[in-house]
């Protein structure tokens, strides 16, 4: 069954690969799309006015095979 988090957090840059913290902010999980997107709005809303503070939804599904990144 797939349940959803959301990731994220302040960045070194506007690359968003390296975060200030050292790690990601991880929230959930979620059953459901749209409790992970009321977290999502939650977050992201109110970092709004800093450029290097991202957050998104990660859909993962452990009965699912990993998806390739080549």
């Amino acid at each position: 069954m797939a349940r959803f988090w959301v990731v994220g957090g302040e960045y070194a840059d506007t690359n968003f690969e390296v975060t200030v913290t050292g790690g990601e902010e991880w929230f959930g999980p979620y059953d459901q799309y749209e409790d992970a997107r009321k977290v999502w709005q939650r977050k992201a809303w109110g970092s709004v006015d800093d450029a290097t503070t991202r957050y998104r939804i990660e859909r993962i599904d452990p009965d699912e095979p990993p998806r390739c990144t080549d």
